[in-house]
């Protein structure tokens, strides 16, 4: 039988940008030194809203120096130019992965666990969206915090990258509530129904990294 010929790609259309492929092996994380906490940790909701929350100090600058030098090592991926229907515009380059072990390493070892317990308000839990997390077998779970782990910030160079929410679903600058960037510190905003309008100002000089899981709770 003949072959089917594969179409001509059109003269001055772009290819679509292929999604990001995540590695099939979770890399090799540096060890938590010195072993955390390196204070005690505790959650400071904003004070405009208790959506937001801080950790000052989550990670010593030492750690996040080493993190930052090892996430220059991994083949990070540009996101693309042309977002889906519904999604943010992203301009960044990152490394994703699930990786059960090392979610297991920041909820267990870094006094995270017993912060978050241990605090009434930061452990109200929201309609979220769902996913099944990948154990053995698959545990059906919710996620109520964005977490993000700021490793740089104005101490290292990085200019701007303020992460801004708006208390509506409208980007009002008089309404604005901006989050400045601080070295090691920990910032959890509510996940799903609850979740703030919310963007990430432009870097305008220096680089800006960030590391950011989401807070799961079984369903």
């Amino acid at each position: 039988m003949p072959k089917n010929k594969p179409p001509k790609p059109q003269k001055g259309v772009p290819a679509p940008p292929a999604p990001p492929r995540q590695p099939s092996t979770a890399p090799n994380w540096p060890p938590f030194k010195p072993p955390l906490p390196v204070v005690h940790l505790i959650p400071v909701l904003h004070p405009l809203t208790p959506k937001i929350a801080t950790i000052p100090l989550f990670f010593p600058k030492s750690l996040c120096r080493d993190y930052v030098t090892f996430l220059r090592t991994l083949p990070l991926q540009t996101t693309p130019g042309r977002p889906k229907r519904g999604e943010a515009v992203r301009v960044n380059d990152r490394f994703q992965v699930d990786d059960a072990a090392f979610a297991t390493r920041l909820w267990e070892s870094t006094g995270l666990k017993e912060a978050l317990l241990g605090g009434e308000d930061v452990n109200a839990h929201d309609d979220s969206n769902t996913l099944m997390l990948p154990t053995q077998p698959p545990t059906p779970a919710r996620t109520t915090w964005t977490l993000l782990l700021y490793l740089t910030s104005s101490t290292e160079g990085c200019i701007g990258g303020e992460t801004v929410f708006y208390p509506r679903d409208r980007p009002l600058p008089e309404e604005e509530i901006a989050v400045s960037l601080e070295t090691g510190m920990l910032l959890l905003h509510k996940h799903g129904d609850d979740c703030l309008l919310h963007e990430g100002r432009e870097v305008k000089a220096g680089e800006k990294w960030v590391l950011r899981t989401d807070l799961c709770v079984e369903r």
